[in-house]
């Protein structure tokens, strides 16, 4: 995939600070630090997905609010939409697996984009979850993209996985 790191790209990503599982309370979530890796390794530009209203700070409210705007097939507004994609060849797009999936603020801005014709390279933060299913989720919202495969880095190891980063790109 070394071919890729020369083509213009983007990061697409939603990360949460605060009380996270398996790592505690954190300053800077644990997606952000690998889409920031993937910048430093690529030149890709990146957009974070951030929800209007933030989720609770602890970890247990976050989740029963999580899930609950799942279950609701809910489009959370979020803060600012990333209008378009067209410049972009390759778009990473990675968050942390929630019951298998994307967090709906991620279907929010993605639903929104024209993916005809893009390479994407999906990546998620976990802690036993993998990439869940995320990679078939994007194959439905990307629809005219190619999902390539993806890397899956447990949350709790993420400051040690540069090395990985690279290595998959």
């Amino acid at each position: 995939m070394t071919e890729l790191k020369d083509k213009k790209s983007i990061v697409i990503y939603f990360s949460r600070a605060d009380e996270n599982y398996g790592v505690g309370y954190i300053t800077k979530g644990n997606t952000e630090v690998i889409a920031e890796y993937i910048r430093d390794l690529t030149g890709a530009e990146l957009f974070k997905v951030e929800r209007k209203k933030p989720y609770a700070k602890e970890y247990n409210t976050c989740i029963k609010e999580a899930q609950i705007e799942q279950e609701r097939n809910e489009r959370p507004e979020i803060v600012k939409e990333l209008p378009s994609i067209d410049q972009y060849e390759v778009v990473y797009i990675g968050a942390p697996v929630y019951w298998g999936v994307l967090p709906q603020p991620m279907l929010t801005q993605l639903e929104k984009l024209n993916w005809q014709g893009k390479i994407i390279r999906p990546f998620t933060t976990h802690e036993g979850s993998g990439l869940g299913n995320i990679p078939n989720q994007l194959k439905s919202i990307c629809a005219g993209g190619q999902v390539l495969s993806g890397l899956a880095i447990r949350g709790s190891t993420v400051h040690q996985a540069k090395d990985k980063v690279e290595e998959w790109l």
